[in-house]
């Protein structure tokens, strides 16, 4: 019984379910609006169910996490002043038990099995994209591009963001060789193929962003901890500086040209427009979690006219804090932006001060890509989203203590007999605890 319970919520050793309970969120989270509601229950499915094997463990202390549920509570309190309660209540209810998922996946799965699993997750989303998508016009700009299987090709963007990301840290930060080597090789040629065609600007710039700055933060990690933060704090200064310089010199509408874009980012800045004029008939607390983009409200109804979104659904202000902002207010935004910076400044911290290890760096790198593509897109503030799962997922390992270097840790004390010595409960009892 021991045995088959470790094989499921002990993290370190469910590989094998980890990766394929991965590959169904994925796939769920990608393709849920072609497959209908009825796909949602098998990402329920594949969570929630270890409850059941051993709550305490695969639950914890919630009292660490009340500041990672602030803002999925309040958008569902939200009901209370909505303009469309029942979409709110729906979405409310959807967000937080969204969020349950994702830290039951937090303490199941280790950061090794999470890199694994989302490399295969992200590889069967692409792959169906590629067997199975279609191209797009755009009559806003003009172009053609290829979605895959999703209505946008941001979204096909943002997956290969993730596979790029994944494979790089599954091969170069874990070392995987052997059958996950030509894996990774596959799914990233695949990833590099995607971003080429759907022509995504953020998805493209943000991926080279991150994997510049996780390699930069690579090599720091290299040096003794006390030079690390000097050097970091040098190179920030320097990179600033930098930027600054860079966009005085008219860097970005060059960086823009390349992609065929303009300085209104395909409309992007009157969108942004059009929402901080909304979010000023409610700037506390909102209109209502997903209460703005509602069929029949005449904001959204002229707004899905000007940008031709037939379907009248599936839009947003191509800006998480402005989207936010609208509809939970400015306590919303406060929520969601200090679970944003917790969890990059957090990792940060870990990446500086851990002598060796890769997990704060994978879980930083996902933190500073789903940073930056948050002025731009809103993958984190909706549920059944990878956006939002990965999220909530870095944030609560914070919760959980940081990795011990493997300098500080004798040969002769490893694995269980460390848990051991390092907690007079035993290993299992003192992993209830954290």
């Amino acid at each position: 019984m021991k045995i088959a319970k470790a094989s499921l919520v002990m993290p370190g050793e469910n590989l094998v379910y980890g990766v394929f309970a991965l590959v169904v969120s994925y796939f769920v989270f990608a393709y849920s609006g072609r497959f209908g509601q009825v796909s949602i229950l098998l990402y329920y499915a594949v969570w929630l169910p270890l409850v059941l094997i051993d709550y305490r463990r695969v639950l914890g202390n919630y009292k660490k996490y009340l500041w990672i549920f602030a803002f999925s509570v309040f958008a569902l309190i939200s009901v209370f002043w909505s303009a469309a309660p029942g979409t709110t209540t729906r979405a409310g209810i959807q967000y937080l038990s969204h969020v349950i998922c994702a830290l039951i996946a937090m303490r199941a799965l280790d950061v090794k099995t999470l890199t694994l699993g989302s490399v295969a997750g992200a590889g069967v989303v692409l792959l169906y994209s590629l067997l199975f998508g279609v191209y797009h016009f755009d009559p806003l700009d003009g172009t053609i591009s290829f979605v895959g299987a999703f209505d946008s090709k941001n979204q096909l963007g943002f997956y290969a963001s993730l596979a790029v990301f994944f494979c790089f840290s599954a091969v170069v930060l874990l070392k995987q060789r052997g059958f996950w080597l030509p894996v990774c090789g596959v799914i990233g040629l695949l990833a590099a193929y995607c971003l080429y065609a759907s022509q995504s600007a953020t998805s493209v710039l943000t991926t080279v962003a991150v994997l510049g700055i996780t390699v930069g933060m690579q090599v720091f990690s290299l040096l003794p901890p006390k030079s690390r933060k000097l050097l970091f704090i040098a190179a920030t200064i320097f990179g600033t500086i930098t930027v600054i310089g860079a966009i005085y010199g008219g860097a970005i509408d060059s960086v823009l040209g390349a992609f065929g874009k303009d300085s209104t980012l395909t409309g992007r800045t009157y969108l942004w427009q059009q929402g901080i004029e909304a979010a000023r008939a409610s700037p506390v607390i909102g209109i209502g979690y997903q209460a703005y983009w509602v069929q029949g409200f005449s904001e959204p109804e002229r707004l899905w006219e000007e940008f031709f979104i037939g379907s009248r659904g599936g839009f947003h202000f191509h800006n998480t804090y402005i989207e936010t902002m609208v509809e939970t207010g400015g306590i919303g935004l406060l929520l969601l932006t200090t679970l944003f910076l917790a969890g990059l400044f957090g990792h940060l911290k870990r990446v500086l001060a851990e002598r060796r290890g890769f997990e704060p760096l994978v879980l930083f790198g996902i933190s500073a890509l789903l940073f930056v593509r948050s002025f731009a897109e809103i993958d984190v503030i909706f549920p059944y989203q990878i956006g939002s799962f990965l999220l909530y997922i870095a944030a609560g390992k914070l919760t959980m203590p940081a990795p011990q270097s493997e300098p500080l840790r004798s040969p002769a004390f490893t694995g269980d007999a460390a848990q051991s010595m390092a907690h007079p409960l035993g290993p299992d009892n003192a992993y209830l605890y954290r």
